[in-house]
């Protein structure tokens, strides 16, 4: 059997797609797509292994398991997870604000944040949006991810207020932030022990082997002129963390439990990982 991996076609897992453009994805069918679709995907069993947002197992844990060792998280500023605003966060209230319809976890993250951190209750509102119109008319703020989000903390519209929600999240509660995790269909797991831990193994040694290939990998994807060599070299340097270690996965059930209660999930899951 061919495994079937879902990829998240963001330069925050650079070290995973320069991987997989260079031998890691043998044997296996990929898919590249945002987290928001990924999530769907791996929940209908389309997919095997995928990026997926953090969320997502808490919604879905009876039938996911977490992989071990690697995620994409935060310890302060992320940079790719921005709320961008016409008003202070405080002014904010019960006003529209847009999410971005190719996230799943910063969803949830921002509306901790928007009620703990700023006592606010907007009109939340998921849909297309364009850094090129990063507020549309009737909207107090949006909240972007990924390339788009980092394009705008590179270059802010004027007038418009930033606000890194790992940044917010660190402040509110002192943990470290995970936006994504890479989870297994159980019955995958199940069925297919072998395989998936082939998958874990080459998603893992991507990760291990970044500071041998981070600058051929930095010069593949300059090419579009959207950011600089420093720019890419100092965000998969210091922003974003990939290792699910004891204090990453302490942030992450801190997030599962204030989800929770907030509303936003059931409840918090118990964090199971799988054995590969």
């Amino acid at each position: 059997m061919v495994p079937r991996l879902g990829h998240i076609a963001f330069l925050n897992v650079l070290p995973l797609t320069y991987a997989l453009a260079h031998g890691a994805a043998e044997g296996l069918d990929i898919l590249r797509a945002t987290p928001a679709a990924l999530n769907g995907r791996l929940e209908a069993k389309n997919l095997d292994v995928s990026g997926v947002s953090s969320i997502t197992y808490a919604r879905h844990a009876d039938d996911l398991l977490i992989l071990p060792d690697v995620c994409i998280a935060s310890d302060g500023d992320v940079r790719s997870v921005l709320l961008v605003s016409r008003v202070p966060a405080e002014e904010i209230g019960t006003q529209r604000v847009l999410l971005s319809d190719k996230s799943a976890s910063s969803h949830a993250l921002l509306k901790i944040i928007l009620h703990r951190a700023y006592g606010a209750a907007p009109a939340y509102e998921i849909r297309v949006l364009t850094p090129d119109d990063p507020v549309p008319e009737g909207a107090a703020a949006s909240m972007f991810i990924g390339d788009d989000a980092l394009e705008l903390y590179h270059r802010p519209p004027k007038g418009i207020y930033i606000y890194d929600l790992a940044r917010e999240w660190k402040q509110l509660t002192g943990a470290r932030m995970v936006f994504g995790i890479w989870a297994a269909a159980r019955s995958f797991g199940a069925a297919h022990p072998e395989a998936l831990r082939v998958v874990h193994g080459r998603i893992a040694e991507a990760f291990r082997r970044w500071n041998t290939v981070k600058e051929a990998a930095i010069g593949e994807v300059l090419s579009d002129g959207r950011f600089t060599r420093a720019q890419l070299t100092e965000y998969l340097g210091s922003a974003v963390v990939w290792q699910l270690d004891a204090e990453t996965l302490t942030g992450l059930r801190l997030f599962y439990q204030y989800a929770a209660e907030d509303g936003l999930i059931p409840h918090a899951p118990a964090i199971e990982l799988a054995h590969v």
